[in-house]
């Protein structure tokens, strides 16, 4: 929701992207199905840093 607001997004949309990039992890075989694992893909693979948080 916070997501959303911030860059004036509906949720609809972020939930889109969230959908999307859950298939491209499951697509090389990381699946992704909680936003707790997306946050951890996204450490993991330098998107963000801990300081981010």
């Amino acid at each position: 929701m916070e997501a959303s607001r911030s860059l004036y997004l509906s949720m609809g949309t972020v939930n889109t992207h969230l959908t999307r990039i859950r298939a491209k992890y499951t697509a090389v075989g990381r699946t992704a199905p909680t936003k707790a694992t997306l946050l951890v893909r996204a450490l993991q693979d330098g998107f963000i840093d801990i300081d981010d948080l």
